[in-house]
């Protein structure tokens, strides 16, 4: 009952946290919306650790929270489903996800998703709305290197919910370091589902999908930063090649949020 991750947090709370959690949100993914999964037998044949997911991010929170649910039930035997929500009573709890650290703290709900898994960091080019330029924490980078060591790791490397945007290259430094397999996973619906922090339901009768790719090929020692950058630009469908298959609608709404949220 007592026993700890690395991070300090208590195993035994943080089970009840995503069981509570996963029961609170599953009718979103299986219910008045549905979540399609395709690929979801990567995930039974993946090591226990050492494993750094990366996707494209369309919420804070919906993609994270759906993703919690398609692993733990890819775990407990369902492929491409996650009908039966039984599959969240012994959840895998070395599942990490990075997220920035004032996210994380602007409320009750983050800092609970917070504790259920999140890897806080500083971002350092962005902050409160304003473009920042600072020095990447090291002891962020020693946490992410501790997460992958305890077990699996979500990142969304472009850093933020618009389409299109350069994956930033600290994601190919961690690769580089800690050498981990790096997953592939493009979603899609979820921005048309849930408002922009993922909580509120925006629209019912949405089809939201998940398509998790097989492990990148990347030689460690001898791929450049650049190299691996375009390969995960390529992998989670964010390279300028597949604009045209994004409704152009919902490339102007992004565009404008992001002008007022500046403004």
């Amino acid at each position: 009952m007592f026993k700890k991750n690395p991070f300090g947090h208590y195993l035994f709370l943080k089970k009840w946290l995503i069981r509570l959690m996963g029961g609170l949100t599953h009718r979103r993914y299986r219910g008045f919306n549905q979540l399609k999964v395709e690929g979801s037998e990567v995930i039974r044949h993946l090591p226990q650790n050492n494993v750094l997911f990366v996707s494209n991010h369309q919420t804070y929170f919906a993609d994270v929270v759906a993703m919690f649910h398609v692993f733990n039930a890819s775990l407990s035997g369902r492929i491409d489903s996650i009908k039966n929500i039984g599959y969240l009573w012994n959840p895998k709890l070395e599942i990490y996800f990075i997220a920035a650290r004032e996210t994380m703290k602007s409320g009750v709900l983050p800092r609970i998703l917070a504790y259920a898994g999140s890897v806080s960091i500083e971002r350092t080019w962005r902050e409160k709305g304003v473009e920042i330029n600072r020095k990447v924490k090291m002891s962020d980078i020693s946490n992410i290197g501790l997460a992958l060591e305890d077990g699996w790791v979500i990142t969304f490397p472009q850093g933020t919910t618009t389409p299109f945007k350069p994956i930033r290259k600290g994601t190919a430094h961690i690769i580089k370091r800690y050498k981990p397999i790096v997953v592939p996973i493009v979603v899609d619906g979820f921005r048309r589902s849930f408002d922009k922090k993922g909580i509120r339901i925006k629209k019912r009768g949405i089809l939201q999908s998940m398509e998790i790719k097989t492990p990148l090929e990347i030689d460690y020692e001898n791929e450049s930063i650049e190299t691996i950058v375009k390969k995960i630009e390529y992998a989670i469908e964010q390279h300028p090649s597949f604009l045209k298959v994004i409704p152009k609608d919902e490339l102007e709404n992004e565009e404008q949020l992001n002008k007022k949220r500046e403004w």
